[in-house]
């Protein structure tokens, strides 16, 4: 039986793969819930250990989606409790751990980013559970418990274990329980389906075992892979700088966007859009801005992008028109980035202004980019990150980060 259109896209990994003696396939599964007029319920878990989502997070979110809009539960699980140990997947080293407050405030604001993306408003289509619920009253016998359901051997097959044993790098012993608490959310959500990137395998895979474990009918496992980032090298990731922000205004998202490299637009549409590959324009650039027109929509509106795509059209990178006001640029206020008891720094401005719109989350990080020559005022570049700037002489000037950040300096 075939797997439908909507689900096939984009699909890294699915399994298992098809029936065998103990295991219906996925597509059964679907038709059995059809029949039966039960929706499935697909799980995906938010370890909120930040405070923003970048584009890559959003194609597992845009799968749930999808199967929202088949008719099924979306089951999202705050990990509220998990965070607080840290997923050691992609790890070389220990994770620090979060406080309750800080979790709870990163939970707010994901889920705050995902509107645009989820179905918050259609009855049944949306659940959202806290893992702490549950995972915060399991006692030491139930905790034993569930270590006695896997090896030491199991957990070293994680691949990010393994190799940080053999280099001797430490492994608290906590980190060998967030694969089985992240398991054991499936288990009290009774999920049909979990979502996750291809490098969630083995957690996902650990939520089947304890499933079985428990009595009941294990979940599918449906990966979809790891974004490239818009440098079309390296996966998208805050820490290479390589990320579009959902925060981050129509403008820049759209001129991030139409300059990503050739080699990943045909994964950027099919992993971030709806459209028909086939059906787009042959001309790479064409193909190019209708690919940045539909994703810059898809998070902030149509006319909104179309906004965007026009005002991008009308900023040409020079000096003289970076400040022109026929670019709508999106607008930073002084007041909020300095107290203008002395002049700002050129590091404090960059930071400031682009902390939310291109992630420069440090200072030292905009000391960094500044000597790096990514930063112009007005077109003019700044080499200096001790540069002092008067009020008076910012008001109404364009600061511009790299080739696609723009903000407009107002009072």
């Amino acid at each position: 039986m075939k797997l439908p259109s909507w689900l096939e896209r984009g699909l890294a990994d699915l399994f298992p793969h098809a029936a065998d003696h103990r295991n219906q396939s996925l597509s059964a599964r679907l038709a059995a819930a059809q029949q039966a007029n039960r929706p499935l319920r697909v799980k995906l878990g938010i370890d909120p250990t930040a405070n923003s989502i970048h584009l890559g997070h959003t194609i597992l979110y845009r799968k749930l989606r999808a199967f929202q809009d088949a008719g099924h539960t979306a089951v999202v699980i705050i990990g509220d409790f998990t965070a607080r140990i840290g997923d050691p997947t992609g790890k070389s080293a220990t994770r620090p751990q979060l406080g309750a407050q800080e979790v709870e405030e990163n939970a707010r604001t994901y889920l705050e980013q995902l509107r645009p993306i989820l179905d918050f408003v259609t009855p049944g289509r949306l659940e959202i559970q806290r893992n702490s619920t549950w995972l915060a009253k399991l006692d030491l016998t139930q905790v034993i418990g569930l270590l006695g359901t896997t090896t030491v051997g199991q957990m070293l097959a994680k691949e990010d274990f393994a190799q940080r044993y053999g280099q001797g790098t430490p492994i608290a012993l906590h980190e060998f329980l967030y694969p089985l608490l992240q398991g054991y959310d499936s288990v009290m959500v009774k999920a049909d389906v979990e979502l996750g990137g291809t490098d969630q395998k083995f957690n996902v895979a650990m939520g089947r075992d304890l499933q079985r474990h428990f009595g009941q009918p294990p979940q599918f496992g449906l990966l979809m892979p790891i974004l490239t980032g818009i440098d079309g090298v390296q996966k998208m990731s805050k820490s290479l700088g390589n990320t579009i922000g959902l925060q981050e205004d129509p403008l820049t998202t759209y001129s991030k966007l139409e300059k990503v490299a050739d080699a990943v637009v045909g994964d950027y549409i099919t992993l971030l859009t709806d459209l028909d590959p086939a059906a787009m324009p042959e001309d790479p650039r064409q193909r190019q801005k209708a690919m940045a027109l539909e994703v810059t929509a898809s998070l902030h509106g149509r006319e909104a992008a179309q906004r965007a795509q026009t005002a991008a059209t009308a900023l040409v990178m020079t000096p003289q028109s970076s400040a022109s006001p026929q670019a709508q640029v999106p607008e930073a206020h002084l007041e909020s980035i300095w107290d203008w008891s002395t002049p700002i720094p050129a590091y404090q401005l960059l930071h400031g202004v682009f902390k939310t719109r291109a992630g420069v989350n440090s200072t030292s990080e905009a000391r960094r980019r500044i000597q790096g020559g990514a930063l112009r005022l007005d077109g003019e570049k700044i080499m200096d990150p001790k540069a002092a700037f008067a009020r008076e002489t910012l008001e109404g000037k364009v600061l511009q980060l790299g080739k696609k950040t723009f903000c407009r300096l107002v009072a």
